[in-house]
């Protein structure tokens, strides 16, 4: 009989055994937390020099890509840069395909309402570019007042133009470009008259072009400044970037970077 019952008692245990151990077959082998990507994906246009552009070997470098991946070293993250429509920016962040969006970006009201931005970085203007032989008498952006004007799709210009009763109306055509590569080369071949861009931006494409393109001093609206975006509700990444940002601008990295990109130290302080 107790033969019979330790039998027994031995077959429950293994079935009891094995309903365990089948379970805890079930729960992830870390402890039940599964290790989730660390990688932050920031979205820019790779034409937008020098903010973040392709180089000769197909390779996205510029000026704010240098920021980006100083800052996801010193949060100990993997970084991926993906060229986005940058008509399409806020729904790009919005849908999650991107996390951030860190390319010279300006911050604005109508932004804001849409996407969390950090404390502003650098300072811009919005001015008028044309052919070294193409000046016209412009003066001010009323000056503008009969000529082709162009800027790029979804830029703070273009915003502003908009918004100005009566600005577009006086131009003879206004058109609006993917990039800034596009817009200087219909400049360039006479395709329009003005070029409104961003002062930054636009001193850079032409800094090796003097003969070509002159850079006026005929500012388009407010100033503005430039701030990285982020989803509305992450507010969690946002104080990430920000506190490193503050300590690369506190060490002096931050302005390494802009001094080897402008020549000098362009960041707000």
């Amino acid at each position: 009989m107790k033969k019979i019952f330790l039998a027994a008692l031995l077959l429950v245990t293994m079935v009891f055994t094995g309903c365990g151990g089948s379970q805890g077959g079930d729960q992830p082998k870390d402890g039940g937390s599964e290790k989730k990507s660390d990688k932050i994906v920031i979205g820019l246009d790779d034409e937008y020099k020098p903010m973040g552009f392709k180089d000769e070997k197909n390779e996205i470098v510029g000026f704010d890509v240098d920021l980006a991946k100083e800052a996801a070293k010193r949060l100990g993250s993997e970084v991926e840069f993906k060229a986005i429509d940058w008509n399409s920016k806020e729904a790009e962040l919005k849908s999650g395909r991107i996390d951030i969006i860190w390319n010279g970006l300006d911050i604005t009201p109508e932004r804001e309402e849409n996407m969390l931005f950090s404390k502003p970085y650098m300072d811009n203007r919005q001015i008028v570019f044309v052919k070294k032989d193409n000046v016209q008498g412009i003066m001010t952006e009323t000056d503008l007042v009969g000529k082709r004007v162009g800027t790029q799709s979804g830029s703070t210009a273009e915003a502003y133009i908009d918004k100005t009763p009566g600005l577009k109306d006086g131009f003879t055509e206004f058109k609006t470009y993917g990039d800034y590569v596009s817009a200087f080369m219909d400049l360039e071949n006479g395709r329009i008259d003005a070029l409104i861009c961003d002062e930054i931006i636009g001193r850079y494409n032409i800094k090796d072009r003097a003969n070509d393109f002159q850079a006026l001093d005929v500012q388009i609206g407010p100033v503005t400044q430039f701030g990285i975006a982020f989803r509305k509700d992450d507010t969690e990444l946002r104080d990430k970037v920000q506190k490193v940002f503050d300590e690369m601008v506190k060490d002096g990295s931050a302005a390494k970077i802009s001094e080897q990109w402008f020549g000098s130290d362009l960041l707000k302080k």
